[in-house]
């Protein structure tokens, strides 16, 4: 039976960041649908971590083998750190992005320079095939934009601004954004936790490893 990584999201905008850093350790991976595993998960913890804890054993319990997962959001530190870890439920599931963007950018009004600092913030955990679970976390800082901009990416890319770049995370390239994203060091950081874990060498999956 080929060995498989199940990562426990439906977005296919996340799956396609996440495939494209994980690609070189030689494994597929699959979305939860490709996987079969259709579950109603209520992610109730107070951290990113907690979430994807949650998440991933909720997955790993139903299909053994290796399962990740992650939390991510939007930090704004002058809202008092919202909408964190309620970052897809702000405003309700159903709310699109574009009215939630816009929503945060008016509750800025009139604020200025370092006072809107914000971050995206990212949580990947793994629960390996006998049950160990690691984690790591990663952040990208900017500043909330003025005005949405930018097509790439999605949720609330196109308000988080990049000082160094000069642009917002929606405008960025796909390798630019995986090489200093939230979610692009977090898989960085869990690709080499897992290549010290199970033994990976090159692109082959370690002899020890369960199935």
């Amino acid at each position: 039976m080929e060995q498989t990584i199940i990562f426990a999201t439906g977005n296919e905008g996340k799956m396609r960041e996440i495939r494209a850093i994980l690609q070189d350790l030689g494994i597929p991976v699959l979305s939860m649908k490709e996987a079969g595993v259709t579950l109603d998960i209520t992610e109730d913890g107070t951290t990113f971590g907690e979430n994807a804890r949650i998440k991933a054993m909720a997955v790993w319990e139903r299909t053994g083998g290796i399962v990740l997962a992650d939390d991510s959001g939007l930090v704004v530190d002058y809202i008092g750190g919202e909408p964190g870890v309620y970052s897809a439920r702000y405003m309700g599931e159903d709310t699109s992005y574009e009215i939630k963007n816009r929503s945060i950018i008016e509750r800025l009004a009139g604020v200025s320079g370092k006072e809107r600092s914000a971050r995206f913030a990212c949580n990947i955990t793994a629960v390996l095939p006998d049950g160990r679970v690691i984690q790591t976390e990663e952040y990208m800082e900017g500043l909330i934009a003025e005005e949405p901009a930018g097509k790439g990416g999605f949720g609330y890319d196109p308000i988080l601004y990049l000082p160094e770049f000069g642009k917002t995370s929606a405008e960025l390239t796909m390798e630019e954004k995986n090489r200093i994203s939230h979610r692009g060091k977090a898989l960085e950081a869990m690709k080499k936790a897992l290549k010290k874990e199970l033994g990976w060498y090159g692109n082959r999956y370690p002899c020890g490893g369960k199935s």
